[in-house]
């Protein structure tokens, strides 16, 4: 099955977004009077919707789920200014925002949405589930949860002088930014040695191997200030839904430790992959497991025991 899907805006406070509505017109068994469910996902840090997102949302929609694919304010064919800034609070606002917007949606259920994150959206995915009663499951893939935690990781991977020049770059920025001046860019990723806001080996292919028409190799330098408040784990233990969170045991960009304790503390389910940070998308190894992992968890949550075939095998072992 290949679901076509509608582009849709919605409104963020101000600012309009823009979606992608994937909803099939056959039967599902996800299907109920109320409608189906609705996978509410957003890319990670500097990402856009058409890089990357689209062969996760396929594959849940050809599944008989709705999913509703966004980009934050800023970037990809959002509207927003300045661009290419990424703000977690307003990110967490534009998430709020596309919840309400998935919940109109022709034929779905708006008591049952399920909140998917990749990299930083993981963690915004759990932070907008707190202390909801529509959310009816979380995903949160290679989730980064803890800015801190990230900024010590880094520190280990590329060094003191290239994180104190990155934060020096952070802090004039967003003065800058305060103040009316122009702000400081940066490339998003670039090769090992390079400035850039990822540099890890192989990292600057793996992205550019993703991006679609929308995506931009550019990002404001102030993300450092931005990232060293955030802390998506702090109420993770206030999410009522299952959550099931996929951690890279051997990623470079969001502290896989950090993930577990957030998950731990989120009484989450958990699956580890033997691979780095890009290597759950598609295209790349562990994609079909991963996504696999994730039909198998919602079809168990949702749909109960019972009506659900454990058909999922990773490496010869039963999911």
């Amino acid at each position: 099955m290949n679901t076509s899907y509608q582009q849709v805006s919605f409104d963020s406070n101000g600012v309009v977004c823009d979606a992608w509505s994937f909803i099939s017109d056959q039967a599902s068994l996800f299907d109920r009077a109320t409608g189906r469910p609705v996978v509410v996902m957003a890319h990670g840090f500097g990402g856009t919707k058409d890089s990357g997102l689209e062969a996760f949302a396929q594959r849940f929609s050809d599944a008989g789920l709705a999913v509703f694919a966004f980009d934050y304010r800023g970037f990809g064919t959002s509207a927003g200014e300045p661009r290419q800034k990424v703000s977690m609070s307003g990110q967490i606002e534009d998430y709020r925002a596309a919840v309400a917007a998935a919940a109109r949606q022709p034929g779905v259920d708006p008591n049952r949405i399920v909140l998917w994150g990749i990299s930083q959206s993981g963690g915004h995915a759990m932070m907008v589930a707190t202390d909801r009663v529509d959310v009816c499951a979380v995903i949160a893939v290679v989730p980064l949860v803890n800015g801190l935690a990230a900024g010590r990781y880094a520190l280990t991977q590329v060094g003191v002088g290239a994180v104190a020049r990155s934060t020096v770059a952070s802090v004039r920025s967003a003065l800058a930014g305060r103040a009316g001046r122009p702000r400081t860019t940066m490339p998003l990723v670039g090769l090992p040695g390079e400035r850039a806001a990822l540099t890890a080996d192989g990292y600057y292919e793996s992205y550019l191997s993703l991006a679609g028409p929308s995506w931009r190799n550019e990002v404001d330098a102030s993300v450092g200030v931005e990232l060293g408040s955030y802390r998506a784990d702090r109420w993770v233990d206030r999410i009522g839904a299952p959550v099931l969170v996929q951690i890279a045991d051997f990623d470079r960009a969001a502290p896989p430790r950090a993930a577990a304790k957030a998950a731990f503390k989120a009484r989450a389910e958990v699956r580890h992959y033997p691979c780095d940070h890009f290597d759950v998308f598609d295209g790349k190894e562990f994609f079909e497991p991963a996504v696999e992992h994730q039909l198998h968890f919602l079809r168990r949550k949702l749909l109960g025991g019972a009506a659900v075939k454990d058909t999922v095998r990773v490496d010869g072992e039963s999911a």
